[in-house]
């Protein structure tokens, strides 16, 4: 896949209405005026974050075909769709299985469970869908945000934490993470958890990230096990 958005003139503006808070004017003028978004409705994509996994994969080979696959917080789709085209799930070489608290409209190639993936019983579920051990968890997953940024940050990785919990729970030997964070100092502290139970841990950003945004991506490959 291609993953350089096409050029297109960043001239929408949005007038401030009744009922309208100036972050949303300014979120809502962010999707107009971006490109990946206009990209990601052209090709089909649930949204815009298919592209941040595409160039991810397209650097580090995570979603080699036949692998199994594991999405949380996966709403609405775009990461699954990126992983079930890449590993053939939809063809019968591969399995997603997709996880998320919110609704998920089908997709071919995805199995999906709407629950909380901290639930007890979800990794056990997710296993015996997927006929074994996941080799890819993958994480996108970002609480709501409140407008303060050190609020913000510690639930973000709260979220990563639990996640990399979660992987360690499913993943079978020589498997790979990855999930999302924001930069700041508790990362330190995933990050040399991580290194402790994978071979390599690096981060990365691609480049449909926005680029005054503090998120990265962790990446994690050769689960000890």
């Amino acid at each position: 896949m291609n993953s350089k958005p096409s050029k297109r003139p960043l001239k929408v503006r949005i007038k401030s209405g009744k009922g309208r808070s100036l972050s949303s004017k300014r979120w809502l003028e962010r999707q107009l005026n971006d490109p990946y978004v206009a990209r990601a409705k052209h090709e089909g994509f649930r949204a815009r974050a298919a592209f941040k996994l595409s160039e991810i994969d397209d650097k580090h080979h995570l979603l080699r075909q036949g692998a199994r696959v594991v999405d949380l917080g996966a709403a609405p789709g775009g990461w699954s769709q990126v992983a079930a085209q890449r590993v053939g799930s939809a063809h019968g070489s591969g399995k997603v299985v997709a996880i998320d608290r919110l609704d998920m409209a089908p997709m071919a190639g995805v199995e999906f469970i709407q629950r909380d993936f901290l639930d007890p019983d979800a990794g056990d579920e997710i296993k015996a869908l997927l006929g074994g051990a996941a080799d890819v968890v993958l994480s996108d997953m970002a609480a709501n945000a409140t407008g303060h940024r050190r609020t913000d940050h510690l639930k973000i990785m709260a979220l990563a934490e639990a996640a990399a919990d979660f992987a360690r729970e499913v993943l079978a030997p020589g498997g790979a993470f990855l999930c999302k964070v924001l930069q700041g100092g508790t990362e330190a502290t995933l990050l040399a958890a991580l290194k402790r139970d994978f071979s390599h841990v690096k981060h990365v950003k691609p480049a449909a990230s926005r680029s005054g945004s503090a998120e990265l991506y962790l990446l994690a490959t050769g689960f000890r096990g």
